[in-house]
């Protein structure tokens, strides 16, 4: 099965109100909230695209687009 890998984090700052659930959730720390308590992913590349952060978002202010890594094939012609 293919793991999905991040595209982007869509973060939407003007519903964020800084509650850092999304923070707090995030198993590989890739979220934290910046000098105005808003939410910036500040690890991308580390992101899991386990969506822990879009669910728990009360104000469904981040939505993680994620794309299907293509699987290589190893069948020989």
């Amino acid at each position: 099965m293919a793991k999905a890998k991040l595209k982007q984090h869509h973060i939407n700052r003007a519903w964020c109100k800084g509650c850092s659930i999304c923070v707090e959730f995030c198993p590989r720390k890739v979220l934290e909230l910046d000098k105005k308590d808003k939410v910036v992913s500040i690890r991308p590349t580390d992101c899991i695209c386990c969506r822990l952060c879009e669910l728990r978002c009360p104000d469904l202010a981040i939505e993680v687009e994620s794309e299907k890594a293509k699987e290589e094939s190893s069948e020989l012609t």
